[in-house]
C-alpha cells in the first residue's frame, strides 16, 4: 500500500470549512470554533511536519487527531492496560531504537529450541509469524489469474485489459526515466567540469554565461532539474529509485512467468497450514512498510528519540504476510486468525488489492475477529477511487451486508485544512469507508534506527489502530464493537466540499466520502469512551 514517491516525477516527462455534526454534546472542540477556524496560510514548521497527525485543529489549525491534547488533558498519569496490536504487513525491524521495548513476546514459547512449546502450531513464534518464508517479490493478483489460464473466470478479460495497460505504463516510465537520467548525468558532469566543483548550487548555474551550445543545453537540463529538487544528486537518486521500482514491477509483479512463493504450501488450500517460520524481520532495508506502520501506532513515547506513537501500553505483534506484490488471501486469512488466537485486541491491515480469488476466506477471518472481540482496521487504498463502486479487498461485506461490526476502513487526510484536506491518492466511499485520519507525509520509524516520511492510507490506518488501542487500554471493559462506534461517532464532522482524487474538477461534499462524515479525534474518543464505560 505504499505510495511510490518517485512516480510523482513523471510529471516532467510526458474553503474554509463550516459546520460540525454528530455527537455535539461530547465534542471538546466547540462548534463555533470550528466554524471560524482560519485556514493555515504559513508553511508547516519542521516540528509540525513531523507531528501534524497528533496536533489539534483549533489550537494549531492543522487537522490532526488531538493526540497531544489527549495525553495532556485526559490521560495524564492514568495507568492503562497493555494491549496487543497485531501488524499484518511486511517484515519489521523489531530491534529499532524506538520500537524494541514495545514488541510482543510470546511468553509461552522458548526461543530458538525448534519446538512448538505453546502448542499453537507455530514453532518458535517469539514475536509473531512469517507466512512468506524467504519470499520477497510476488506477482499481482490479477497477473496470477492470467498465469492460471482460467479464461472462465468472470474477471479474466478485465485482468487482461488491466495487465496490458499497466505493463505499457511501466515500460513507458522506465524508458522515460532511463532517458532523462542519461541526459541529467551527462549534464551534471558537464556543469561539474565547467565550474570545477561537484556541489554547485542553482545560483552557480544561473551565473554561467556561455555561447557554447552544448553547455547551454546542459544548463537548461540542470535548471529544470533544480525546479524539481533542490539537490541534483538527490534527484538522480530519485530517478534511480524509480527505475528500480519500474524494473521490479516488470520483472516480478507484472511477470506472468515469475514464481515467487517459496513456502512449499498450496496457496489454494486453506487447510494446508503451519508453513513459514518465526523470522519476522525485514529482508532488506527497503522493506520498511511494517516498521513505519508500527511506529505510527506505538513508537516509544517520550524517550527523546525519533517519534511518539499514538498509543502507549501497547505490544506490537509482527506478522509478515505482505510481499512486494500482492499478498495471498490464504496468508491474510491465517494471519488474522493467528493474531486473534494469540491475544491481539487490535489488528492493523495496511494492504489491499482489487482482485481477491479467495475473498471469502479473508472475510470469514474478519468475522472471526469480530466474534472474538478484536478491532480490525483496514487501509482504504491509494487509487483515488470510490470503493463503493470499484472493489478493494479485504472487505467485510457481501452484497452490502456486513459480516463484522468491528471492521474499520480508513481513508487519508492531508495536513492542509481546506479544500485540499483529503489526500489526493486516498480512496473513499460513503458506504464502505468509515472514517478519515492523517495519512499524507507521515513521519515515523524506518529500518536501522532511521526515520522518514511516508504517505498512504497505509499510514492513516495505524493512526486509527493507535486510537483503538488507547481506548482499549484505558477503558478495557468496552467491547470491540463499542470501540469502533466510539471512533466513528466522536470525530469531527465536516459538511463542506473538498477536492477528491487530486482532481480539482472533482469536488464533493466531505460527507459523501465516508460513512461517518468524520475525521478521527483521539481526544473526543476518550471522552466518549469514559462516558460509555460508566
Amino acid at each position: 500500500m505504499n505510495i511510490i514517491k518517485t512516480l510523482a516525477i513523471s510529471a516532467f516527462l510526458a474553503i474554509l470549512f463550516s459546520g460540525c455534526g454528530g455527537t455535539a454534546a461530547i465534542i471538546s472542540t466547540p462548534v463555533e470554533n470550528i466554524d471560524t477556524s482560519p485556514l493555515k496560510v504559513s508553511e508547516l514548521t519542521a516540528y509540525e511536519k513531523q507531528n501534524w497527525g497528533h496536533l489539534d485543529l483549533v489550537k494549531d489549525t492543522i487537522p490532526g487527531m488531538s493526540v497531544n491534547k489527549a495525553y495532556t488533558e485526559i490521560i495524564k498519569k492514568k495507568r492503562g492496560k497493555t494491549v496487543i496490536v497485531a501488524v499484518i504487513d511486511s517484515g519489521m525491524d523489531i530491534d529499532h531504537e524506538d520500537l524494541d521495548d514495545v514488541i510482543w513476546i510470546n511468553k509461552g514459547e522458548i526461543p530458538n529450541n525448534g519446538k512448538d512449546d505453546d502448542k499453537n502450531g507455530y514453532v518458535d513464534d517469539i514475536h509473531g509469524w512469517n507466512f512468506l518464508g524467504d519470499g520477497y517479490y510476488e506477482q499481482l493478483e490479477y497477473v496470477r489469474l492470467l498465469a492460471s489460464g482460467d479464461t472462465s473466470n468472470p474477471r479474466y478479460a478485465e485482468a487482461q485489459a488491466l495487465y496490458e495497460k499497466e505493463r505499457q505504463k511501466y515500460l513507458g516510465l522506465k524508458e522515460n526515466y532511463d532517458g532523462f537520467l542519461v541526459q541529467l548525468t551527462s549534464a551534471d558532469e558537464t556543469i561539474t567540469k565547467h565550474l570545477a566543483k561537484k556541489n554547485y548550487t542553482k545560483e552557480d548555474v544561473n551565473a554561467i554565461k556561455t555561447e557554447d551550445k552544448g553547455l547551454q543545453q546542459s544548463i537548461s537540463i540542470i535548471k529544470y532539474a533544480f525546479t524539481l529538487d533542490s539537490s541534483i544528486s538527490k534527484f538522480k537518486q530519485q530517478l534511480k529509485d524509480g527505475l528500480e521500482e519500474f524494473n521490479n514491477r516488470l520483472d516480478y509483479m507484472l511477470n506472468k512467468d515469475y514464481k515467487g512463493r517459496l513456502t512449499g504450501d498450496n496457496p489454494n488450500d486453506l487447510n494446508d497450514k503451519f508453513y513459514g517460520d518465526g523470522n519476522i524481520k525485514q529482508r532488506k532495508k527497503s522493506e520498511s512498510h511494517a516498521t513505519h506502520v508500527a511506529g505510527i501506532i506505538a513508537a516509544e513515547r517520550n524517550n527523546k528519540k525519533g517519534v511518539n506513537g499514538v498509543a502507549n501500553h501497547v505490544k506490537i505483534m509482527a506478522i509478515r504476510s505482505t510481499p512486494r506484490g500482492d499478498e495471498y488471501d490464504k496468508d491474510v486469512a491465517l494471519a488474522i486468525r493467528y493474531a486473534v488466537d494469540n491475544g491481539a485486541k487490535v489488528i492493523n491491515a495496511s494492504f489491499g488489492k482489487s482482485f481477491s480469488p479467495h475473498s471469502d476466506w479473508v472475510r470469514d477471518a474478519i468475522a472471526y475477529a469480530g466474534k472474538k472481540d478484536v478491532v480490525f482496521v483496514h487501509a482504504a487504498g491509494n487509487d483515488g477511487k470510490n470503493v463503493d463502486i470499484e472493489p478493494n479487498f479485504p472487505d467485510d461485506n457481501i452484497n452490502g451486508k456486513e459480516v463484522s461490526d468491528t471492521y474499520i476502513r480508513v481513508a487519508a487526510l492531508a495536513s492542509k485544512y481546506g479544500s485540499n484536506l483529503v489526500a489526493g491518492f486516498s480512496n473513499y466511499g460513503k458506504q464502505n469507508v468509515d472514517v478519515f485520519a492523517p495519512g499524507d507525509a507521515i513521519y515515523s520509524t524506518m529500518p536501522e534506527n532511521e526515520y522518514d516520511f511516508q504517505g498512504g492510507t497505509s499510514m492513516a490506518a495505524p493512526a486509527v489502530a493507535g486510537v483503538a488501542a488507547l481506548i482499549r487500554s484505558y477503558y478495557p471493559g468496552l467491547s470491540a464493537a463499542q470501540v469502533k462506534q466510539i471512533i466513528m461517532d466522536s470525530g469531527l464532522a465536516l459538511k463542506t466540499k473538498v477536492i477528491v482524487g487530486g482532481d480539482t474538477s472533482n469536488i464533493k461534499p466531505f460527507s459523501d466520502l465516508t460513512k461517518s462524515s468524520k475525521m478521527v479525534n483521539a481526544y473526543n474518543a476518550l471522552i466518549m469512551a469514559a462516558k460509555l464505560a460508566k
